[in-house]
């Protein structure tokens, strides 16, 4: 929701205005840079109370540190106004990150000066310079262990030749500095004192928006935020014209159809929040409020004459997953909405403001289909949903095939993997089963740096096995390449499950004895029923077990025949970790207090009917 801030606005003129937006890799120190020009640019009062990460304002940013959706901000320095917008660092976000180009007039690249350019740079870096966009670079994190400013400063430059930049592009300004110590710098031995430079060099480097202020009000619609009293609030930068509080303006939609309404409310961003303004001026980002049904990609106008602003189309899905109401015996404990029509409800208004994912009913009924980038920016949807109330079953992500010229083709994505060399040999053995190939290997020190391409059917799961594999010290990127022939079978599941064959409550007696099969994802006195999930089989097939079974008591008693029992604590499974481990006939079932396994089918006898029925 926008936070409003009932302020009186500082009127820009259009040659004061800087419209920014910052991209980066995941991790690269985004948002503390954000954080960094706020509090120097006099955003937070001296007396007023900041946390870190202030941009991250949804709570699963905050704990995943990552951002996943794009907000604005603007700070004033001197006489400018400098329109600030943070972007999503994971591909899987990319969507995010191609319409938020069209809002800015200029992008400042960071890179992390021990890890140079990674998958994400790249991949918007590609989208800014298609756009012809102005860059100004900067090398953050100098202050680290192992950083490397001149090698990552070289590194940015052949990225930028190898995506064939422009001249101007190529010879973008650079600068040095740590965001989490507050400084920028012009050079290496400079004095280390604030962010002045930056600032400096976004308003030398960074044009004015062109936009003619006596042209008739135009604006196209790249975010859609949510207010409580007034609805729907479209953002976007106003291309040309102006607009006030009660103008008539149309919405054009891409297909040429239109609307009519009146602007009841108008925003301008001011620091961290928003402000309620009059009108708003050629070139600025606003928010717009007077149209029920506005939706990205739609054009604001002053008549219904005026042509759709052209809206850049953004790459298509590759992955889905299934998303289904909770039927299992113990389905409506903990969730408020747990029917379909609830969850289909939450999904159309998840589709009017992610245009990056698609939604369809499922073939086989009372399902949906949800196609996206990749598995997180599903597993995030699925966790913000439990958070909110819903109780639902997941799928196991499935790439989308394409067919073409008779032959049927799959997505393929580019890896960047960074690890120990002692690793080397285990992960090279991984990849070639999963379908990769290497296209480049360095060795640097004692770690190891690999470039290939892998189908993304080979990456489901990979990260999770990457993780434990090399105790969490490696580095893993990729980002969609193209669409090519299938290139066979991938088994990236080498284990079964150990799956329930009763309903009841666990005993520390009868897991005592399960664990010595396999590992246990559930301890004692845990709710369980009939095919439910409790632990993972070393071995393919799946093993049925009964966690609730309790020691016969008898009368006789002997000193030492009973041992203490000692469990090992069971794996914990996140929602992410979860849909990676799951089969093909399983699911993960997501409520607001649990997260269980569990198979599709809970009977044991028609589980195996349908196995057999099944097409060998």
């Amino acid at each position: 929701m926008l936070r409003h801030l009932y302020l009186s606005p500082i009127m820009s003129t259009q040659q004061q205005i800087r419209n920014i937006g910052i991209i980066a890799h995941v991790d690269h120190g985004k948002t503390t840079l954000v954080d960094c020009l706020l509090r120097q640019s006099g955003v937070f009062q001296a007396h007023q109370a900041t946390v870190e990460r202030a941009m991250d304002s949804m709570d699963l940013e905050r704990e995943k540190g990552i951002t996943i959706k794009s907000k604005n901000a603007s700070v004033q320095w001197h006489e400018y106004l400098i329109n600030i917008v943070d972007t999503p660092g994971h591909a899987d976000f990319g969507g995010e990150v191609e319409r938020i180009l069209q809002m800015v007039d200029g992008v400042l690249v960071l890179v992390d000066a021990a890890e140079g350019p990674q998958a994400q740079t790249r991949f918007v870096l590609k989208k800014a310079i298609e756009q012809h966009l102005p860059l100004v670079a900067v090398i953050n994190k100098i202050d680290r262990d192992f950083a490397d400013p001149d090698k990552a400063h070289d590194q940015l430059l052949e990225l930028l030749l190898e995506l064939n930049a422009s001249e101007e592009q190529f010879h973008a300004p650079f600068l040095y500095g740590s965001a989490k110590d507050g400084y920028v710098v012009r050079k290496i031995g400079d004095p280390r004192d604030n962010m002045v430079p930056l600032f400096e060099t976004v308003v030398e480097h960074i044009p004015a928006p062109v936009a003619d202020p006596r042209a008739p009000f135009e604006m196209l619609v790249s975010n859609i935020d949510w207010d409580d009293y007034v609805g729907r609030i479209a953002i976007g930068k106003i291309t040309q014209g102006s607009v006030a509080t009660g103008d008539i303006i149309y919405s054009i939609r891409p297909d040429g159809t239109h609307e009519r309404g009146v602007v009841s409310k108008l925003y301008t961003f001011r620091g961290m929040g928003t402000s309620e303004s009059t009108t708003g001026g050629s070139g600025d980002i606003v928010g717009i409020a007077g149209f029920a049904d506005a939706y990205i990609g739609e054009t604001l106008c002053e008549t219904d004459s005026q042509p759709p602003l052209p809206f850049v189309a953004i790459d298509p899905p590759t992955i889905q997953m299934e998303l289904r109401a909770n039927n299992g015996p113990l389905s409506g404990r903990d969730g408020k909405y747990v029917t379909a029509r609830q969850i289909r409800e939450r999904l159309d208004r998840e589709m009017k403001t992610n245009i990056s994912l698609e939604l369809s009913d499922a073939p086989s009924g009372g399902g949906f289909i949800i196609q996206a980038r990749g598995e997180l920016q599903i597993a995030v949807l699925v966790e913000t949903m439990r958070r909110e109330g819903f109780e639902v079953l997941v799928s196991r992500p499935e790439v989308i095939y394409h067919e073409e010229n008779g032959k049927r083709l799959e997505p393929f994505e580019d890896i960047w993997l960074e690890l120990p060399n002692e690793c080397l040999g285990d992960v090279m053995q991984a990849l070639a089963a999963r379908r990769a190939r290497t296209e480049q290997m360095t060795h640097h020190g004692n770690n190891v740096h690999i470039e290939g391409v892998i189908p993304t059917r080979g990456l489901i799961g990979f990260e999770n096995f990457l993780v434990n594999l090399t105790s969490g010290r490696a580095l893993l990127s990729h980002m969609f390449r193209q669409y090519d022939r299938v290139c066979g079978a991938i088994e990236t599941r080498t284990t079964g499950s150990l799956v329930c064959t009763t309903q009841g409550i666990s005993t520390a007696y009868a897991l005592d004895q399960a664990q010595n099969r396999g590992k246990l994802f559930i301890g004692p006195q845990t709710e369980v029923y009939e095919g439910m999930i409790v632990g993972e089989n070393p071995r393919r097939e799946d093993l049925p077990l009964n966690p609730t079974r309790t020691k016969q008591l008898t009368n006789v008693r002997a000193s030492g025949t009973d041992k203490a029992i000692q469990l090992e604590p069971p794996v914990e499974m996140s929602l992410e970790k979860s849909i990676e481990f799951i089969g093909a006939d399983e699911y993960v079932e997501a409520t607001p207090k649990h997260l269980r396994l569990r198979k599709k089918i809970l009977d044991a006898t028609k589980r195996k009917r349908s196995a057999q029925a099944e097409p060998v």
